[in-house]
């Protein structure tokens, strides 16, 4: 893996020297502006820096996978130069998040020194208050640790960690196994880190978001489970079009099993001034496309319901083909991200039955592990769109950020902080 640094008078400058030295598949990790060294600095203006890396030879598939355009790496998944609107400055609040990868690296890894010579420190006084082996015992106990180096550990600490926030031990060994040091002893312990960092956030890939359609509505199909914040995360979304983007938008309830949940977003359309309607048959549904022919984005809320009712997945099965025949189409899948692992390979295992879908995680402000988001994107292959973190509409969501994910996932989770 290469880490390094551009730098240029404007962003985009930065980038395109870094994409002429290092090729088109690098990864823009961190951007922010620099002071100029020397006596004349003060005369002279800031300029941009930009950190970028690129994997080996072996992992350059990897990256031409992962990566969906220079704006997607910077975290603007809305195509057409359009942002998800009601971020309140996504872009800036997303570069303020986004410390440089040497600092986020460098906080890691002090934490995870300090706990390896916890640890460390620990081993050492269990085995000089263990007075009942004896001395043969304790020297052939003595050689064995010798055998297990410090790079071994630091490795096996990460692991660890990587389980302490709930990351499926078959994708932990994954991580693990490929971060190459065969052959190499007592590798520093930031070039470790930086490695199984970069691993995780190449696993995680960018999702393409909500995309605009030329000349007709784009139209959003959001299912799940019952109780993941569906209508909440519809609303949160409509009014960002609707206010900072100045965009029309529909919105849809074909959740005709709970008076609640057609209220609320009935609610929240009459607040946002846009239509709404009610959709009991797959018909009303394509009559009330054709309605909106002319419109920018049409929201589709589904029903919510166990996703072990056989009937009202064939329902939903139904409604989100005659929707997809009807114009260009993207599928959401909003998850919990509180629900048990177990339930959720349950969960994504039927509504893979239905379409290709994106994901978006809620709840992130209940939990303090986020192992299951890097599970399900492993596990679906299906990328993370967005996640929220509260009730509070317009706000409390956000497109998705790889690297703040595993900069939590690496952290131990009684240590984390919002």
């Amino acid at each position: 893996m290469i880490i390094k640094k551009f730098l240029g008078k404007t962003e985009e400058e930065a980038v395109e020297a870094a994409k002429k030295e290092l090729g088109a598949g690098v990864v823009i990790m961190n951007v922010k502006t620099v002071k100029r060294k020397g006596l004349l600095a003060i005369f002279q203006p800031r300029v941009m820096e930009v950190t970028v890396a690129l994997e080996e030879e072996k992992d350059t598939k990897t990256f031409a996978r992962s990566e969906t355009s220079e704006r997607a790496a910077r975290g603007n998944v809305l195509q057409g130069g359009r942002t998800l609107a009601g971020q309140r400055g996504a872009l800036k609040a997303e570069e303020e998040d986004r410390v440089s990868i040497e600092k986020k690296l460098d906080n890691l890894q002090n934490l995870l020194v300090s706990r390896f010579q916890q640890s460390e420190s620990e081993r050492r006084e269990l085995l000089e208050e263990d007075e009942q082996g004896t001395e043969e015992d304790v020297q052939e106990e003595a050689e064995e640790k010798e055998e297990v180096t410090q790079q071994q550990r630091f490795m096996k600490l990460l692991y660890n960690t990587m389980l302490e926030s709930e990351v499926d031990e078959k994708y932990a060994n994954q991580i693990v196994d490929e971060v190459d040091v065969s052959g190499q002893s007592n590798l520093p312990f930031d070039y470790i880190l930086g490695n199984v960092y970069q691993k995780m956030v190449l696993k995680f890939g960018r999702a393409e978001g909500i995309t605009w359609a030329e000349g007709h509505p784009r139209i959003v199909v959001f299912m799940g489970p019952t109780g993941v914040g569906k209508t909440t995360t519809i609303a949160k979304i409509a009014s960002n079009y609707v206010v900072e983007e100045k965009r029309k938008v529909a919105l849809l309830t074909a959740d005709t099993y709970r008076i609640a949940a057609v209220d609320q977003l009935r609610t929240y359309a009459n607040i946002l001034e846009v239509p709404f309607r009610v959709i009991y048959s797959e018909d009303e549904a394509k009559e009330a496309i054709q309605e909106f022919d002319d419109y920018d984005y049409i929201f589709v809320d589904t029903a919510g319901h166990s996703h072990q009712n056989e009937e009202q997945l064939g329902h939903m099965k139904n409604l989100v083909e005659v929707v997809r025949e009807a114009g260009d189409c993207q599928v959401f899948l909003v998850l919990s991200a509180t629900t048990k692992y177990r339930d959720l390979l349950k969960i994504v295992s039927r509504y893979n039955q239905i379409a290709d879908y994106q994901l978006i995680f809620t709840k992130l402000d209940e939990t303090d592990v986020q192992g299951n988001l890097l599970n399900l994107k492993l596990y679906t292959d299906n990328p993370i769109a967005f996640v929220t973190y509260g009730q509070n509409v317009p706000n409390d969501i956000e497109v998705f950020n790889p690297q703040k994910t595993v900069k939590q996932i690496l952290s131990k989770k009684q240590e984390r902080g919002g």
